[in-house]
């Protein structure tokens, strides 16, 4: 570390003790559920998205209201940082000769490229990295082919124990996002327990969807109409967009009993110049749903592995804000990011985050967060007891005792940081 590098070893970890987060290795994922009855657990979503319920918790307080009042609930002149990925059919079913069926489901890229956006504008031939449903059925390097339209499909089986699948289709200029957009099926979470129908393509995708690459929807953002955008705007706020792609890690189940245990997924994050500039100027920092909390957080400890570490690319481990310094201020982190765009004559910044946020950690730039009612025992739990404290048990029973919605297609919440 540049500034202690003449000090000892104990004198640079006694450093680090001090200023890095504090990992409580006895939090216990039980001590983060609750009771959620099936018939409380949306399984539509409303007629109208923006007339949901909301329910707002400040500084120990409660109240509800409608998402319609947003924009007079929040500080004056707050900034929000939306997630504008966009979610695609990556659930693919091809039936063998023998009847059986094989789903696919896609992960991630692996060629031509990682990176998602790239990705899905490949044509002819793509690997991607899967689930697969009925495997055992699917023997390696066999074709599976499947036609829809002018398309005709055909996946290859090329790595079995790491779910590797290459497709190639014709007609070859076709990009891969056109090509799923006609085969394949939105995925919907797991504990919808149903299949996905025609209307689930619009209603789960936000109205400012614009990346494709997510395997899920950033469900905060489903309640925003072009309405409520409009009025926003209207009441002198201000909105910016940024990526995360959410992967099929959002559902993995915590299996261990202790929290720091569990092994976060990674997912894809793009960051451009201009959200750097607002997090910058910004008075008040909203974080529209949890992927976009998680890239803010991920963008600062990026900034302070520039200042301590030097240059380096934008990765975030999980454990990383519990080893890293965190006295640098928002502002210094985000210019340190700023710094290393400006160096490198770029106006985009990617990378890749595994940030795993719980009581304990102390969140750096959001001071607000818009988000719906989680799954007990979830990580995303854990992610909401640390942003507001303790308090989460009243919100989540004023919430089961109000009546309101839970999960993907439920209702909102507004809530503010508790003070350390």
């Amino acid at each position: 570390m540049k500034y202690f590098n003449q000090h000892s070893a104990l004198r640079v970890l006694h450093f680090l003790c001090f200023f890095a987060e504090t990992m409580d290795k006895s939090i216990l994922i039980k001590d983060y559920t609750y009771q959620l009855p099936e018939n409380r657990i949306a399984q539509y979503p409303l007629a109208q998205r923006d007339q949901s319920k909301l329910l707002v918790y400040k500084d120990g307080e409660i109240k509800h209201d409608r998402f319609t009042s947003l924009p007079e609930l929040l500080p004056s002149e707050s900034t929000l940082f939306f997630n504008d990925t966009k979610v695609i059919p990556a659930r693919l079913h091809f039936q063998k000769e023998t009847g059986a069926t094989i789903e696919i489901f896609l992960l991630n890229p692996v060629s031509p490229s990682t990176l998602v956006q790239v990705a899905m504008g490949a044509t002819g031939q793509a690997t991607w990295h899967c689930t697969i449903g009925n495997l055992k059925r699917w023997q390696s390097n066999s074709v599976l082919t499947k036609k829809a339209g002018d398309i005709i499909l055909e996946a290859r089986l090329i790595d079995h124990k790491q779910g590797l699948v290459e497709f190639s289709w014709q007609p070859k200029a076709k990009s891969f996002a056109e090509v799923i957009s006609q085969t394949g099926f939105i995925p919907l979470p797991p504990y919808l327990n149903r299949e996905a129908e025609k209307r689930d393509a619009e209603t789960y995708q936000t109205v400012y969807s614009h990346h494709e690459g997510a395997v899920a929807a950033p469900t905060a953002g489903l309640h925003f109409t072009n309405a409520v955008l409009d009025n926003l705007q209207a009441k002198g706020h201000s909105t910016e967009f940024l990526t995360l792609h959410v992967s099929a890690g959002t559902f993995q189940p915590v299996k261990v009993e202790k929290a720091a245990e569990h092994t976060m997924h990674s997912e894809q994050v793009v960051v451009s110049k201009k959200n750097l500039h607002a997090i910058l100027l910004a008075k008040s920092v909203g974080a529209v749903g949890t992927t976009s909390l998680r890239t803010l957080e991920s963008l600062y400890w990026y900034g302070v592995k520039l200042i301590e570490e030097g240059d380096q690319p934008f990765l975030i481990s999980q454990n990383e804000p519990f080893v890293l310094p965190g006295h640098y201020s928002r502002q210094k982190s985000i210019e340190g990011v700023l710094a290393k765009l400006e160096k490198d004559g770029c106006d985009t910044l990617i990378g890749e985050t595994s940030i795993y946020a719980m009581p304990g950690y102390n969140y750096r730039v959001a001071d607000f967060l818009l988000t719906n009612f989680h799954q007990p025992g979830s990580t995303l739990i854990l992610l909401v007891a640390a942003f507001v404290g303790p308090d989460w048990k009243k919100i989540y029973h004023e919430a089961l005792s109000t009546d309101y919605r839970f999960l993907s297609y439920g209702d909102s919440s507004l809530l503010f940081k508790a003070k350390k």
